[in-house]
């Protein structure tokens, strides 16, 4: 049983079928990743998660039960259509957003303290939310997401506006909140945001969850038998391989260095094929590096979702 699940959730808004019996299933201590295009139906998830808004059928559960009112405290959420006050102050409207999640004022102000610090924006407390960029004020709500210290953090498209370094930084803190134990729901198109932070993820399109499972295991589902060999040798081995292989691509790398990149179709029928590789190479080049080619989520994504992606933004 998972720590968080949500069970044949389906919801249609006036002849718009926006999700259609999704489930998932999401494990304690890791960062799950919602993926699909633009009105696939994961902003509809997230509301319904955070009962916002309630499924026409289906259920949303936390520890094998059905989720409460009194759950949702337990939950920080970043929505991707920012809520802050434009004419309050920073400090004022952190403080005031900690309270409404139940933090008495001292302990706010500790909170917001240790944050504004750690993130070196103490100097904004006095600013007011429209005097800042978009990124600070995305590193603003970001802080007021995590104050009253929920064991769920969701968060939608959470590095829109955020330079590489600030990036960088939220990454981190992303990575450090699951060290935690923290189970973090990330809902983003940034294709490199998953690579680096999902342990697993599910991919929506259409309405209907297509595709779920831990990034290693998706990857080694849509790999396609592809290896990189780099080598040195007197002269090109692209004859050879094409003759005994499949050579896909091939190319110097400097004056000393060449590489190949190889399919073996057949490698799931016959597993030794990779070692039968390298041993034709051995005796012709030396043999730098050798490696299995793996597909990039970007990759999976395209090919699980194609051309036909719903480019309704009403999700």
């Amino acid at each position: 049983m998972s720590f968080f699940e949500a069970r044949n959730i389906t919801k249609q808004y006036a002849g718009h079928l926006a999700l259609d019996d999704v489930s998932v299933h999401i494990d304690k201590g890791l960062v799950y990743g919602f993926l699909g295009p633009n009105g696939a139906g994961k902003t509809t998830l997230i509301r319904i998660i955070n009962r916002i808004t309630a499924p026409d059928s289906g259920e949303v559960l936390i520890d094998g039960r059905k989720i409460t009112s009194e759950d949702i405290l337990k939950i920080g959420y970043l929505p991707e259509e920012r809520g802050l006050y434009k004419k309050m102050k920073v400090g004022e409207q952190s403080l005031y957003l900690a309270r409404l999640k139940g933090l008495k004022k001292n302990e706010a102000l500790k909170q917001l303290n240790f944050w504004f610090d750690k993130f070196e924006i103490q100097s904004w407390w006095n600013k007011k939310i429209e005097e800042l960029s978009k990124g600070m004020a995305q590193k603003v709500q970001f802080i007021i997401t995590l104050l009253h210290n929920p064991d769920i953090l969701i968060l939608d498209e959470p590095l829109s506006g955020f330079d590489p370094v600030n990036a960088s930084q939220l990454k981190q803190e992303i990575k450090n909140l699951r060290n935690e134990g923290k189970t973090i729901i990330l809902s983003t198109h940034d294709m490199s945001s998953v690579e680096e932070l999902c342990d697993k993820i599910c991919l929506i399109n259409k309405s209907k969850a297509i595709l779920e499972g831990r990034v290693a295991d998706i990857k080694q589902e849509f790999k396609s038998n592809k290896f990189e060999v780099v080598y040195s040798a007197e002269q090109s081995l692209d004859g050879f391989l094409q003759e005994k292989f499949q050579l896909v691509e091939s190319g110097k790398i400097d004056t000393d260095k060449q590489f190949a990149i190889v399919k073996i179709p057949d490698l799931s029928i016959n597993k030794s094929q990779g070692n039968e590789l390298i041993k034709s190479i051995v005796d012709k080049a030396v043999i730098h590096s050798f490696s299995e080619i793996l597909p990039s989520m970007t990759e999976v994504f395209i090919q699980s979702v194609g051309s036909n992606s719903n480019t309704d933004s009403n999700e």
